[in-house]
């Protein structure tokens, strides 16, 4: 903070960024303006926009307000502080919060592809909708998208020990929903999709861990090579309820709980390519 009341780092005040703070209890929070363009009419530069946070963050600032954000990627990338938070209003970039380690991102719009991108903790919130590729890879920590998310969303997600990331997509989703997955959970509410179908083709196409629920319309050809359709348990139950109650905290909504319309897809092998590539144990 320089005498003048002005955060200036690195001459960002020169790259259309503004500033501006306050303090209430123990909270900092620091409110960056994203949403001015440069004489050419290019928005702010995402490098800079993502070091101007860090910079927030390092100064003490654990509530970071972005207004106007046009489409700057990487927001909250590999932030590890718990205790941070990052509120995003506008349009955040691709690969929102990649590689996030502990911090919680809160989006007030709609988010675009690969949110939460092999995230490893922390919390990711949408109150829109998200592109595609949704958590990809995700290692823990969980993804709440209040509307619809794209194709190929929870690709290759997994788990270790003991860690399991988890995403809930209020609406639909597109095609290759867990494709390649190996470990966590992918919940698709279907809410407000009435009677249409609530996944695109080739759910869980190649998994191999993991499991989804799709509560909805669900036809088993919309189901890929190697995922199948199981009964619920009663540990399944306890598990859609704490997702559900994640769901409802962060959008406050309510989510009906008629388990009969909730399907359970699995992998049919932990193997589902064993002696596809190796002919010496065809």
């Amino acid at each position: 903070m320089n005498s003048d009341g002005k955060f200036s780092i690195n001459g960002f005040i020169d790259h259309h960024i503004e500033f501006s703070f306050e303090a209430s209890g123990v909270v900092k929070t620091a409110t960056i303006r994203a949403d001015k363009r440069d004489h050419l009419g290019h928005p702010l530069d995402y490098k800079i926009l993502n070091l101007a946070i860090k910079k927030c963050i390092n100064a003490g600032y654990k509530h970071i307000v972005i207004e106007g954000a046009l489409g700057q990627r990487y927001i909250g990338a590999a932030l590890s502080d718990p205790d941070v938070k990052i509120e995003v209003h506008g349009t955040p970039g691709n690969n929102l919060g990649a590689f996030l380690n502990g911090a919680t991102i809160e989006v007030f719009g709609n988010a675009q592809d690969l949110t939460g991108n092999t995230m490893n903790s922390g919390k990711i919130i949408v109150h829109g909708n998200a592109g595609d590729v949704t958590g990809l890879a995700a290692r823990s920590g969980i993804i709440l998208i209040k509307g619809n998310s794209g194709y190929r969303t929870g690709i290759h997600m997994k788990e270790f020990a003991g860690l399991k990331p988890a995403i809930v997509v209020g609406g639909g989703v597109k095609d290759y929903l867990g494709e390649y997955m190996a470990g966590g959970t992918v919940l698709v509410l279907g809410i407000g999709m009435d009677e249409r179908v609530v996944s695109g083709a080739n759910i869980g196409a190649g998994m191999h861990g993991g499991t989804i629920f799709i509560r909805g319309r669900l036809n088993p050809n919309q189901l890929g090579s190697g995922a199948v359709i199981k009964e619920k348990t009663e540990n399944d139950l306890v598990q859609l309820e704490a997702l559900i109650r994640e769901y409802e905290a962060a959008f406050g909504v309510e989510v009906p709980r008629d388990w009969e319309d909730y399907t359970k897809v699995v992998p049919h092998t932990h193997r589902p390519f064993h002696g596809h590539y190796d002919p010496t144990l065809i």
